[in-house]
């Protein structure tokens, strides 16, 4: 889930500007009861933002050069320092489904999931470009 609840700055060093979840904090690492609903599948929560909008935010502040923007930051690191962060995500998610549950997983792949729209912002791909691939 992106945009809502517990801030991840203490496991990233610095703002990441798309990165909110409704699981309540946890040190890193440290798995706990995924929510469950009654048929034992998480349980619904309207989505704070698409990821249309997530994109178009993430344009905005790359565009505006947003000071303190975990996503410019980023940016100005470049590709390299991106794609390590995908791959880290990637990684992360894996292991939350694997071993940590749907909710952590979750957070994991919503974490993923901005780190491929910030690498898509430093290629200079649009949505288009990968929709048209799916």
């Amino acid at each position: 889930m992106v945009g809502r609840g517990r801030d991840l700055s203490h496991r990233h060093g610095r703002e990441l500007d798309h990165v909110r979840s409704g699981v309540p904090s946890r040190p890193p690492g440290r798995a706990g009861p995924a929510a469950r609903g009654t048929a034992g599948e998480l349980e619904e929560s309207p989505p704070v933002k698409t990821f249309e909008e997530l994109f178009a935010e993430l344009q905005a502040k790359a565009a505006a050069g947003t000071p303190g923007s975990g996503t410019v930051a980023a940016l100005e690191k470049g590709v390299h320092f991106i794609g390590k962060k995908v791959v880290e995500e990637a990684a992360e998610s894996w292991m939350a489904a694997e071993h940590e549950g749907p909710e952590r997983a979750a957070e994991e792949i919503s974490q993923l999931l901005y780190q491929a729209q910030v690498l898509m912002l430093a290629t200079g791909l649009e949505l288009k470009d990968v929709y048209r691939h799916l």
